[in-house]
């Protein structure tokens, strides 16, 4: 009977001692908290994929002043009543952008 006893007790303490080890999911407020804010940062990310997508190359507004098509060549005058770099289309179309002075040597134009 004492062996009984003493097997019994042993695996009692045996059982006692595995489930101690199993770790349980605490729901503890920080938890919950923690959750809350990464499904706010998961829907925030999904928001701006879904922005930066639709800005796409692929959608954007086909500008009616600017030919479609290759450059054919380009020319630059500087120091005239008109300074412009005028851009000649393989369509046969021409596009005029005016230049400002911007330093010593340093245009800009558009």
């Amino acid at each position: 009977m004492k062996r009984c006893y003493f097997a019994l007790s042993f695996m009692a303490l045996s059982c006692l001692l595995l489930s101690g080890c199993v770790s349980k999911p605490s729901s503890t407020g920080a938890d919950k908290t923690s959750q809350a804010a990464l499904e706010q940062l998961e829907l925030r990310v999904n928001q701006l994929e879904r922005k930066l997508s639709a800005r796409s190359p692929g959608n954007a507004e086909i500008d009616q002043k600017v030919p479609a098509g290759p450059l054919q060549s380009l020319t630059l005058r500087l120091g005239t009543d008109d300074d412009r770099l005028r851009l000649y289309w393989a369509d046969g179309q021409s596009s005029d952008l005016l230049c400002s002075e911007e330093g010593k040597g340093v245009w800009a134009c558009g």
